[in-house]
């Protein structure tokens, strides 16, 4: 076994390879091996690796093949080690027969850049087979009258080695009348000539038994044997004579068994036995016997098996005619075998790839190979895939194609391809063979999640239960496998006063918010904040929406009176004179509601009243009105009871006392009817406007208080000897204190304030005014939906 390289003669060699436009070049030693046949499997024919000028483990990483052009493994290859070994015992006679030399021709294919490399084995004799001769006795009839020296050729001997390990030369027992003379023949071969030395004499010995002994040229020599039985004949002058030394004949490779070849045809002008002629194969190999079928009688020759043209291309018959008196003559019959259309083209895969990523511009999907056994027309090929396809065929060397991508690929638009390779010859009928491969364009993460919608809109009713689910967001990607799976998340706020984190959570799968507290309407109404939706894709791509949650009000919110305050200090105290009219103001209870729309509309009920009909409360605003005339038989003081509800469901509701004092001794006051004070707008809100009214208020207040007490000192000593009140006219007339309507009450008021002389006390005094702290809830409304609410202060009487 050897690995070598051949060599020629001093010229210009170049292979080409072309492939993808690129070429490869071989020097002239590459790629010849040889090795010695019934070699063991996994004989080590030739590291492939340093042949081909290849580091460690390259040939592994660019995936390397060996692909023989007869479609069978025969060598197979280490891509760890890169030796190159035979993959089974090799038998130079089975695979080449007698062809000298015995070569198989195989490929080796590289990926990445891809190359291949034509490369061939010679497959080297050993001299496993004797010399076999078909018939083991020959018999020669031989006339008497024979001349010294003739020859008569014999049937060589069958050996299955070529070259040297061949028949080499033949040789016969040593005998005093013949012996064996070697000659080549046209076709290359050597056969024996039995020469006569001396004339034989019938009646003196009338058989002869020879030995013919073949010898092949191994080493050492093996031989066979035959029996040469010589009949010694009286003298029949004349032989056969053939009408043609050569015949020449053509057959289709599809003729049927039975089919006339042709026909041979001899005569012989001697008569009656010695001119009966009758025919036979003359050395016929074993493949012409199976093959033709001779009439003795005729020379008709006919089919016995079907021919093949891609086996056997032609068939040469030698024919041998002999009389009755034992004389022969020889011919030489060719037959041609036409090739027919009768071998449809074979595609053989090198190398095949099911899967391609998507966006991969221009990859290689599959390296086959074609081939038809017919020749001409009949052998000529075209491969072609469907035109609709985004792929396309590359010639490549020999009869190689490539196939690829023409282009990207999206799996979003086509996931799988069924590509049919066919290959049709140029023979008639044509005859194809179609191959179909599936490609799997596999998912590139090139698509980032969807959401359904650009925005969402949630509404969320307050006071919920915490971990309530207030609705989802969805969002799809086209991609497919881990590249679209999606994950949810919340996405930082800008708002730094909006602590996202513990008011919602996002399922991170399913996309469902959740509410982790329980929202409050009147703290906070509404938020938004963006939701991200990622792929599980590398890298990860995402895209985010807007989620607004509206929080829908619920009534949960008692209504809060925020006039006559109710603290549990002393009570406020409200002055009615006794004058008053139907109709009159005495007070307006003023309350809020934190909550919004219908559950913040306040109405007004009077529950409870000291005196019955004396009073009524509006429903609307909450003004208290006297219902009647004041009577002297009315009491002084009256204690109302106000129920303030709202209109949610169900209503909520809260209760006002009020303490109405009824005076006597003022000057008749200045009552309108609350429709002749026409109410002023009030532009900001409700809380601002209150607290400015009780400070001009108490201001005012306090400046008419001091300037009483003022008046009173100066005077006090001539009010003290008259000991009496003065009246209007006298020396010491009532002052009038004049209390704007910037109060509660929308009219203004005048107070005579009689003063009693003499004791140092007066039985009427004014005292501090009672200043609520007044605590405004959150913004809400008054039952008219009025923002201007107008306030009120109150006296304490002992």
């Amino acid at each position: 076994m050897e690995a070598r390289g051949f060599f020629f003669p001093r010229q210009r060699q170049v292979l080409f390879l072309f492939l993808f436009g690129g070429v490869s070049l071989a020097g002239p030693g590459f790629g010849h091996y040889s090795v010695t046949e019934e070699t063991e499997r996994g004989s080590v024919l030739v590291n492939l690796a340093k042949d081909l000028g290849l580091g460690e483990g390259e040939l592994a990483a660019r995936g390397t093949r060996v692909v023989s052009d007869d479609n069978k493994q025969h060598l197979l290859l280490d891509s760890h080690t890169g030796d190159l070994l035979t993959n089974e015992k090799l038998d130079r006679e089975k695979l080449c027969g007698p062809v000298e030399p015995c070569m198989l021709y195989f490929q080796i294919l590289l990926d990445n850049p891809f190359q291949i490399y034509q490369a061939e084995l010679r497959v080297r004799d050993i001299n496993d087979h004797s010399p076999v001769f078909r018939d083991k006795e020959m018999v020669l009839k031989i006339l008497e009258n024979t001349a010294e020296g003739t020859a008569f050729r014999l049937e060589r001997a069958q050996d299955s080695d070529g070259g040297h390990n061949g028949i080499q030369n033949y040789t016969i027992n040593p005998n005093s009348f013949f012996h064996i003379k070697i000659c080549d023949s046209d076709e290359g071969m050597i056969y024996p000539e039995l020469v006569l030395n001396k004339a034989l004499d019938r009646e003196e010995q009338q058989e002869l038994s020879l030995t013919l002994t073949a010898l092949d040229g191994g080493s050492p020599p093996r031989s066979g044997t035959a029996t040469i039985r010589i009949v010694v004949l009286d003298i029949n002058d004349n032989p056969p004579q053939f009408a043609q030394a050569l015949y020449e004949t053509r057959t289709p490779e599809n003729s049927p068994v039975g089919s006339l070849i042709v026909k041979v045809s001899a005569g012989d002008i001697d008569l009656g036995v010695n001119a009966e002629v009758s025919y036979s194969f003359f050395d016929a190999s074993e493949d012409i016997q199976t093959t033709f079928q001779i009439n003795h009688f005729s020379g008709e020759i006919v089919l016995r098996a079907l021919v093949d043209y891609e086996l056997v291309k032609s068939y040469k018959i030698n024919i041998q005619a002999i009389d009755g008196g034992g004389l022969s003559a020889r011919c030489t019959v060719l037959v041609e075998v036409l090739d027919t259309n009768d071998n449809a083209p074979e595609l053989m895969v090198s190398s095949l790839s099911n899967y391609i990523a998507e966006n991969s511009p221009e990859a290689v999907l599959a390296v086959f190979r074609i081939k038809d056994r017919d020749s001409g027309e009949n052998g000529k090929m075209v491969c072609y895939i469907e035109d609709n396809l985004p792929f396309l065929l590359k010639h490549s060397v020999d009869n190689f194609y490539i196939l690829m991508s023409e282009g990207a690929l999206d799996r979003e638009t086509r996931a799988e391809y069924n590509i049919t390779i066919t290959v049709t010859d140029l023979g008639t009928p044509r005859l194809k063979t179609e191959h179909s491969i599936t490609v799997q364009v596999s998912d590139v993460n090139d698509n980032a999640p969807a959401f359904t919608q650009s925005s969402y809109t949630l509404f969320v009713r307050e006071n919920n239960s915490p971990a309530l689910h207030i609705g989802s967001v969805s969002a799809t990607d086209r991609d497919s496998g881990t590249n679209a799976q999606v994950t949810y998340s919340l996405l930082p706020t800008h708002d730094p006063h909006l602590a996202l984190a513990s008011l919602v959570s996002i399922n991170a799968d399913s996309g469902h918010l959740f509410a982790l507290r329980s929202l409050d309407y009147e703290a906070l109404r509404a938020f938004e904040f963006r939701v991200g939706a990622a792929d599980r894709g590398s890298p990860a791509l995402s895209s985010d929406a807007l989620v607004r949650v509206v929080l829908v009000d619920d009534n949960d919110n008692a209504p809060f009176v925020l006039y006559p305050l109710q603290n549990g200090s002393a009570p406020c105290t409200e002055l009615l004179p006794r004058q008053a009219e139907a109709g009159s103001l005495v007070t307006k209870v003023v309350a809020v509601d934190g909550d919004s729309g219908q559950n913040a509309w306040l109405s007004y009920q009077l529950l409870k009243a000291t005196e019955p009909g004396l009073f009524g409360v509006w429903a609307h605003n909450g003004e208290v009105r006297t219902a009647r005339l004041l009577s002297e038989r009315d009491a002084a003081r009256h204690r109302l009871l106000v129920l303030v509800k709202d209109n949610g469901e169900p209503p909520l509701s809260a209760t006002v006392t009020l303490h109405v004092l009824l005076v006597d001794g003022f000057s008749q006051p200045y009552l309108p009817l609350p429709e002749a004070a026409p109410e002023r707008a009030q532009a900001d809100s409700l809380t601002v406007y209150l607290v400015i009214a009780l400070a001009s208020v108490t201001s005012l207040f306090l400046f008419s208080v001091l300037l009483l007490v003022a008046v009173r000192l100066c005077r006090r000593r001539r009010a003290a000897s008259e000991g009496r009140c003065s009246v209007p006219g006298d020396r010491f007339p009532g002052h009038p204190v004049d209390v704007s309507g910037t109060g509660t009450l929308s009219q203004s008021y005048q107070y005579e304030v009689c003063l009693m002389g003499g004791s140092g006390t007066s039985e009427f005094k004014f005292l501090k005014p009672i200043m609520p702290n007044i605590q405004v809830p959150g913004p809400g409304r008054n039952s008219e939906e009025n923002p201007t609410t107008p306030n009120s202060f109150g006296f304490n009487y002992q």
